[in-house]
């Protein structure tokens, strides 16, 4: 499969994001505060805190799935709302969210048939994608018939399905066993050298968060603000990385920083000191 590159806008651009929840009455509840983020072209970014913290609420902000209650969310240089009707990211989340009625392939496909391609293309396109993620192989099969990891390949093929520039993540690999999610993070990282796609990534695991990431995000409790950002300087992924002493001190890194022990400043400079 060729490398699509980069789009040449920011991926990202959230400037003064507030979502209150209920506004006005007794059970209001503000989930996000005063946030803004910037995500270059090609960059991925986790989003780490504490359960609560508002990490999905800004996926679903910046994917116009919930509307901010103040504050502007722009995708590649347009309104969320103009990038969603475009089809300007893909979503994957934790769990695959597949059609059990349709085969494997036709669910890759689905995106593509609300596009109106003709049977042929889409076919084609999603036995391309199926190919990139190592299930080619399993086109014709049912999703039940496929362990968790291979469902979720699956899913993130049909993310990829209208080729957007983004990809939006919410804790894709939660539900599965520790070394299936590793291998599924090896696989993560492949498709997005393979593609340049650009990779907003919600989780709960700082390894996992500090592994996938060019940049981790902290947040605080809710009310959910950007407390945070560490820069992570690990070079190419493999399986020496989860060992290096840069990794265990990126590890640290974020650690004290969702404790409130750091700035982004200091831990950015411990972490380029190994």
């Amino acid at each position: 499969m060729s490398v699509t590159s980069p789009v040449s806008t920011t991926a990202v651009r959230a400037t003064g994001i507030w979502k209150v929840f209920n506004e006005g009455q007794s059970n209001e509840v503000t989930a996000l505060q005063d946030i803004d983020l910037t995500v270059e072209a090609g960059e991925f970014i986790s989003l780490i805190g504490p359960s609560g913290c508002g990490k999905s609420t800004l996926l679903r902000v910046i994917a116009d799935l919930t509307h901010p209650t103040k504050g502007v969310a722009e995708v590649a240089g347009m309104s969320a709302a103009d990038a969603r009707q475009q089809q300007k990211y893909g979503m994957a989340f934790q769990q695959a969210a597949l059609f059990d009625w349709r085969t494997v392939r036709r669910n890759v496909e689905l995106p593509l048939e609300l596009q109106g391609w003709s049977k042929s293309s889409r076919a084609a396109r999603a036995m391309e994608l199926l190919e990139m993620v190592q299930l080619a192989d399993f086109a014709n099969h049912r999703p039940w018939e496929l362990s968790g990891g291979m469902q979720q390949r699956v899913a993130i093929a049909r993310s990829l399905a209208v080729d957007p520039p983004l990809l939006l993540m919410d804790e894709p690999f939660g539900a599965l066993d520790e070394m299936t999610r590793e291998r599924m993070q090896n696989e993560l990282l492949r498709i997005r050298q393979e593609t340049g796609k650009s990779v907003i990534f919600v989780t709960h695991s700082i390894p996992e968060a500090v592994y996938l990431s060019d940049r981790v995000v902290v947040m605080s409790p809710r009310p959910g603000r950007i407390t945070d950002i560490i820069d992570v300087n690990l070079g190419s992924r493999d399986e020496d990385t989860r060992e290096a002493e840069a990794f265990f001190a990126a590890v640290t890194a974020v650690r004290e920083a969702l404790r409130g022990r750091t700035s982004g400043s200091a831990a950015r400079a411990r972490v380029g000191e190994v």
